[in-house]
């Protein structure tokens, strides 16, 4: 009878001894957190097998030694104070115990702040965009894996379905905040080697963080049901030494002041159908063809057909309108900052002639430019390399962490001189577009349910000294970071009396440098 007894719990026990060999057991992944995660996963392992132990063994040998061929006779006892005690408390100390490192472990995993790096990160069907707040810059990153291995034409790679075209890459021994959002539906960023799973929702912003110490490349995918291509999501974060992520950074500044200048240059560029033709095919297979298929057919009932489609062959204004500002409500998302002007156009005259459409429509960037409203297309980046921001997220640091002071976003010096209103509106329009504009949008309409309006907002024509607080010192618990270690007390002055009277708001105020330095006095 022992030796079973031993047979069953050498069974049970096996498991959380050789955990750490066990492919199919948690991984202990890169950073502190994780490590956490996995001795909370292991703690609780350890729990349910003695559990099962004490239980099973019970049982096993109640049916064994206490079975009627023995003659065992079954006891006649019930509503035994000492049992209902027993099994009520042991099983509340047994949660208890299991509750106060699972608690320790998620207030871990929920603390954000002091932060030394802010990115924020998008999701859209079937892509990631991540703004680097700290540095002014941002890109899309897209599954890499070439479509012929995902039709079965060739042979599959190592990492299928896990390789992106421009990977996240990240610092060692920096702690890092991600804002999670969403453009479309809700997705889930889940890096598993950093314990990070976090949804990004959209209208809604939440927070995770992490800090990896080992160089490397970690690999996710996204972990919600976003729709028919939601397996073609991957996440690729590439993690470097300090040294090497500094350097990388001021690569990508330096590439998106090119790829600017080189989308101004465009606009007097005129292409011939033959190369917007060559151009547009590249872009529509690598942007379109997902959904609307190669030949142009769409899947019924899910995605229109562009071939002979109303879009495609009516009006150029609303082909244009359709792939900048994308279509409400529908999985047709908006080009306008994903694409470059040129890239807009050439898809757009790709489009208009592939597939028998043939309407001998040409589309320039300049059209592009001309048909945006406020011009985002024209600076927008080409889907294929890293791209800059065309609205500038500003530098978001963490409650009670130390920034050094920005140098003074507009053109002029820094000054506590008073400046007239035309002066300050010129100026604060400047500073507006380089540090507001990524969430409160050119025309102050935010976007709802994630960033509030300011046009016609309480605090833009409301109180003075309320719309200088929220500047200078932020808003705990949103979004809304403190840019009064960011910016000089006369672009903040510039900036408040553009939102003041900027959009219709026409409030008449004037605030000065001197307004800025007095305040919280």
């Amino acid at each position: 009878m022992k030796h079973w007894l031993y047979c069953i719990a050498a069974a049970l026990l096996a498991p959380p001894i050789l955990a750490a060999d066990m492919p199919l057991n948690m991984t202990q992944g890169v950073t502190e957190i994780s490590g956490k995660v996995y001795g909370l996963h292991m703690t609780i392992l350890y729990i349910c097998c003695a559990i099962g132990v004490v239980v099973f063994g019970a049982m096993i040998y109640a049916m064994i030694n206490h079975r009627k061929s023995k003659g065992a006779v079954a006891a006649q006892f019930h509503e035994s104070t000492k049992v209902e005690i027993a099994w009520t408390l042991v099983p509340f100390l047994i949660l208890v115990g299991m509750a106060i490192p699972a608690t320790k472990t998620l207030i871990a995993m929920e603390d954000p702040s002091n932060a030394e790096l802010t990115i924020k990160v998008t999701g859209s069907q079937w892509k990631w965009r991540y703004d680097y707040f700290d540095h002014d810059f941002g890109f899309y990153s897209i599954l890499a894996t070439p479509r012929a291995q995902i039709e079965g034409a060739e042979a599959k790679g190592e990492h299928y379905l896990l390789e992106v075209d421009n990977p996240l890459v990240l610092p060692t021994n920096r702690k890092v905040r991600f804002l999670m959002t969403s453009d479309d539906v809700i997705h889930s960023w889940w890096v598993p080697a950093f314990a990070v799973k976090k949804d990004a929702n959209p209208g809604f912003i939440n927070e995770a963080w992490t800090r990896v110490d080992k160089p490397g490349i970690y690999r996710g995918q996204c972990a919600e049901l976003c729709g028919k291509d939601h397996g073609f999501m991957p996440i690729v974060v590439q993690v470097l030494a300090e040294d090497e992520f500094d350097a990388w950074v001021e690569t990508q500044k330096q590439k998106a002041s090119a790829q600017a200048a080189e989308a101004a240059a465009a606009l007097n560029q005129t292409l011939s159908m033959d190369e917007l033709m060559a151009q547009g095919e590249k872009v529509y297979l690598a942007s379109c063809a997902a959904c609307h298929q190669p030949n142009g057919a769409g899947l019924p009932g899910v995605f229109p057909a562009l071939k002979g489609s109303a879009i495609a062959t009516g009006a150029i204004a609303n082909h244009l309108e359709i792939v900048i500002n994308g279509k409400s409500g529908t999985a047709m998302q908006a080009f306008g900052k994903q694409l470059s002007a040129t890239d807009i156009a050439a898809v757009v005259t790709y489009e208009r002639n592939a597939w028998g459409n043939n309407t001998g429509d040409t589309v320039q960037a300049a059209d592009v430019n001309g048909h945006s409203p406020d011009g985002a297309a024209s600076a927008a980046p080409s889907s294929s390399e890293p791209a800059m921001n065309t609205a500038p997220a500003a530098t978001e640091p963490s409650a009670g962490s130390e920034t050094s002071p920005t140098a003074v976003v507009a053109d002029e010096p820094a000054s506590n001189e008073p400046l007239s209103m035309d002066e300050l509106m010129a100026r604060g329009e400047k500073v507006y577009m380089t540090a507001c504009v990524a969430c409160h949008q050119p025309n102050g309409a935010g976007l709802p349910g994630a960033f509030p309006a300011l046009k016609g907002s309480p605090i833009a024509t409301g109180p003075v000294a309320d719309h200088l607080d929220i500047v200078i010192k932020g808003k705990a618990g949103t979004a809304m970071q403190a840019f009064g270690a960011q910016l000089s007390a006369q672009d903040i002055a510039a900036v408040v009396t553009y939102e003041r009277n900027a959009w219709g708001n026409s409030t008449g105020d004037a605030v000065q440098a001197t307004d800025v330095n007095n305040h919280g006095k």
